[in-house]
């Protein structure tokens, strides 16, 4: 009697086999994954911005940098750009009292609850203005500082009396944030927007560009 022929889709063995390669392969590649994540999303030091190494997330000294947010054609997208030493609430702050306002900052960020209205890198509400790049926004500016000397006072001082210094039509409601909690949430904020998001959110420099030119809200 002839040997019948068996179809290699309906062997048992070769699906097996073909599962165990599967798994294996995947766990591989997860764990790759797994480490590549871990070096991408690892903070900076204090050294790598000396020395103007880039990274994906820069460490707590960036406060004392200039930032800015420009379009690259070589990616694509909008990459944060690290320029010169500036001083942050008058002053360069060192790699442990960085580390500690911006620490203070999140934990504020947490305690108040701002996702319920705001989005931050990606996560959130959108209720209110998206912060992830907030701290360049020029309506700051626009507003004068709130009569404030620079940027980081304005902001701060907004956050503190934001009843009284309306910039959007939905109002933020006075959250009782103190003077600390407002310059680390400032800090946490500035962060934020030297952070490399892969171009989000979209488009954000064609939006200021748009109201430096009179044009719509970048927030």
């Amino acid at each position: 009697m002839a040997k019948k022929n068996v179809s290699v889709w309906t062997s048992i063995p070769f699906w097996r086999r073909s599962a165990a390669w599967v798994t294996g392969f995947a766990v591989v590649l997860l764990i790759w994954l797994s480490f590549d994540t871990l070096g991408q999303i690892s903070m900076g030091t204090d050294e790598d911005l000396k020395s103007g190494v880039t990274k994906r997330v820069p460490g707590p000294t960036v406060i004392n940098y200039n930032i800015d947010y420009k379009f690259s054609k070589k990616r694509g997208s909008e990459v944060p750009i690290i320029g010169d030493k500036e001083p942050f609430f008058g002053k360069e702050w060192s790699v442990e009292d960085a580390a500690a306002l911006l620490h203070l900052g999140k934990l504020t960020s947490q305690a108040k609850n701002c996702m319920n209205c705001h989005t931050l890198l990606g996560n959130g509400a959108y209720y209110a203005p998206d912060l992830t790049k907030a701290w360049l926004d020029p309506t700051w500016e626009a507003m004068g500082y709130f009569g404030q000397k620079t940027k980081e006072e304005g902001i701060a001082h907004f956050l503190q009396h934001p009843a009284e210094n309306a910039i959007h039509t939905r109002r933020m409601p006075n959250l009782a944030i103190t003077p600390e909690e407002a310059k680390g949430l400032v800090a946490f904020l500035k962060h934020m927007s030297s952070i490399d998001t892969n171009g989000f959110p979209r488009n954000f420099s064609k939006t200021v560009e748009q109201f430096k030119q009179g044009g719509t809200n970048a927030r």
